[in-house]
C-alpha cells in the first residue's frame, strides 16, 4: 500500500528504489544488528553474575577457576599458578559449555 501511494505521488522508479533500500536496511537490522546487540547484552550479564569459585574459559582458551574479582579484572587459578585477566577476556559460549555438565550432575543429584 505504501508503495502504491509513493508511486502515485509521481517519483515512479526513484520511489521504488527508496522502498527497496528501506526494506534492505530493515532486513539487515533484524538479521545482523539486533542479534549482535542481544549477544553483547548476554555477555555483559554473564560477566556481572560471576563469583569466586566459578570455572571459566578465556577467549585465549585458558581454563581456570576464579579466585578474586575486581571491578574490571579477575584472578584465575590455573594448574601452574594464577593469572590476572580483564573481564572482557571471558568467553561466554566456552564457559557455559564447560559448566553445563556440572549443572546437569547437580540437577540429577
Amino acid at each position: 500500500m505504501l508503495g502504491t501511494i509513493l508511486l502515485q505521488a509521481g517519483g515512479g522508479m526513484a520511489t521504488q528504489q527508496i522502498v527497496v533500500m528501506v526494506l534492505i536496511i530493515v532486513v539487515f537490522y533484524f538479521f545482523m544488528i539486533r542479534p549482535q546487540m542481544k549477544k553483547q547484552k548476554d555477555q555483559k550479564k554473564y560477566v556481572e553474575e560471576l563469583k569466586k569459585g566459578d570455572r571459566i574459559v578465556t577467549t585465549a582458551g585458558i581454563h581456570g577457576r576464579i579466585v578474586d574479582l575486581n571491578e574490571t579484572t579477575f584472578l584465575v587459578e590455573v594448574d601452574n599458578g594464577r593469572i590476572r585477566f580483564d573481564k572482557a577476556a571471558i568467553s561466554l559460549d566456552a564457559s557455559k559449555a564447560l559448566n553445563a555438565p556440572a549443572k546437569e550432575k547437580e540437577a540429577k543429584a
